[in-house]
């Protein structure tokens, strides 16, 4: 079975994999979840895809400025992420550890995804 070409639905599958992965482990393990886990998944599923739609549209009108507008995406991930967690930290939640935990597994799960959509079209940009 081949992935779908179109990035957004590739975003999807793997947003969909991500929640069937938190379900499971609060099923099994629901004490490595924190309460606040949809929030957090919530955030970076928008953020991720709103990054994304950022790159393409950059990357299509300014391509030659290529290395320029990933470190752009980069940034405004990270410093989106500070801000979260800095807002969801500040009012004092339970558990902070194990939220921040939570966060970064899922901050890497979707910069994962972003590293694998910047290799498979790597060949198509540098044409």
């Amino acid at each position: 079975m081949a992935l779908p070409k179109n990035i957004p639905l590739r975003f999807l599958l793997a947003t969909v994999v991500l929640v069937s992965l938190i379900l499971i482990l609060q099923i099994i393990l629901p004490v490595v979840v924190h309460t606040k886990i949809w929030e957090i998944v919530g955030f970076m599923a928008i953020t991720s895809f709103l990054i994304s739609l950022l790159n393409a549209f950059l990357l299509k009108n300014f391509g030659e400025n290529f290395f320029q507008i990933m470190v752009l995406a980069m940034i405004l991930r990270f410093i989106a992420s500070l801000v979260f967690i800095g807002l969801e930290v500040w009012p004092g939640i339970p558990n902070i550890i194990l939220f921040i935990a939570d966060f970064f597994i899922v901050f890497l799960f979707y910069l994962i995804f972003d590293i694998y959509a910047f290799l498979s079209n790597l060949r198509p940009i540098s044409k």
